[in-house]
């Protein structure tokens, strides 16, 4: 896996924006996902998909699955973390170690909690890197 340590200073409070790909102006939570994987020298692909959408994202993460690893035991840096909120998994953020994760959220904007939270901890459904990182 990646080894080299980076911080995101830059994107904590980014607000969230449906659709937002650009730092500057506003992400999503896969926007910053890919810019997160961007920063660790991996490009991830790109979906247009609002967020009002939960049910047509879940079917996304459900389809692009077979694309990506699932991660058992010791979480690597970085891996993208599913989270279900309700009955879909329509949430994504990205493992940056200690225990902590960085994640967008409409109202929230750009922050980092720890994946040990209960608010989080239930609501986490893995934890996955790209099989380019194999």
């Amino acid at each position: 896996m990646l080894s080299m340590k980076l911080t995101f200073t830059d994107l904590i409070g980014v607000p969230f924006v449906d659709g937002g790909r650009d730092p500057t102006a506003g992400l999503d939570c896969w926007g910053l996902s890919s810019e997160v994987f961007r920063r660790y020298g991996v490009e991830l692909p790109d979906y247009k998909i609002s967020c009002e959408e939960a049910s047509l994202i879940d079917s996304e993460v459900k389809e692009q699955k077979r694309f990506w690893r699932r991660c058992e035991g010791k979480i690597p840096v970085p891996a993208l973390v599913v989270i279900r909120f309700a009955v879909y998994c329509d949430h994504t953020g990205v493992y940056i170690g200690k225990g902590r994760f960085i994640h967008n959220r409409k109202g929230v904007g750009v922050n980092i909690d720890r994946v040990d939270n209960p608010a989080w901890a239930k609501r986490i459904e893995g934890f996955y890197v790209p099989e380019v990182m194999k």
